[in-house]
């Protein structure tokens, strides 16, 4: 045998290796007609519904209702630290007014490379009382804010889930001040 021929046994055996595992996945992967579905785990409830689990962060019961302009109303259902040194603010935003109304310009803060970039929550602050230290929305290379934006008028009764990433406070600071412009402040605790 000439050491020519070996690499290329090595590299044909290689692709039928490959072709090989290719087929058989497609095999093991494809249905034969029959809708097979799989059982229901043991662990699932079917009183449960398809509403979110504890695990996921979400509870039945807001962290905080916030009143602001027109009848709108900011409930903010979680505030996640990750481990990337990040806190996400998330919940809806919903018109409890008769009304349609329109999320208000001055929600986005006064920062001139914020508002350029549309309507938004990037006024919000999360303020640390115990470090005296006030942490704003954050802003990508491009300047737009980590938060919901180009918000459209909300008819009476509609919401709309919202978004809203800090730098996270220390590790020992769990509770925070959440403010937004025009609406009342509110206490909230920092999970994870």
């Amino acid at each position: 045998m000439s050491i020519r021929f070996t690499p290329k046994v090595g590299r044909g055996a290689v692709a039928v290796t490959v072709a090989l595992g290719l087929a058989f996945g497609v095999v093991g992967c494809g249905g034969d007609g029959e809708d097979n579905k799989p059982e229901a785990s043991a662990s699932s409830s079917k009183t449960n519904g398809s509403g979110p689990s504890p695990q996921e962060g979400q509870s039945d019961k807001p962290l905080a209702e916030l009143k602001g302009p027109s009848g709108l109303l900011l409930k903010i259902t979680a505030a996640q630290r990750d481990s990337g040194g990040f806190v996400t603010v998330s919940g809806d935003l919903k018109n409890d007014g008769s009304k349609t109304a329109t999320v208000p310009a001055q929600l986005s803060g006064n920062e001139t490379e914020i508002i350029r970039n549309g309507r938004s929550l990037g006024g919000a602050t999360l303020v640390d009382s115990n470090g005296k230290k006030r942490y704003y929305v954050l802003r990508d290379t491009d300047g737009r804010p980590l938060t919901t934006t180009n918000f459209a008028p909300l008819k009476s009764g509609e919401s709309v889930p919202v978004f809203m990433q800090f730098p996270a406070p220390p590790a020992d600071a769990t509770e925070v001040t959440f403010q937004l412009p025009m609406f009342s402040a509110a206490g909230i605790e920092i999970s994870g």
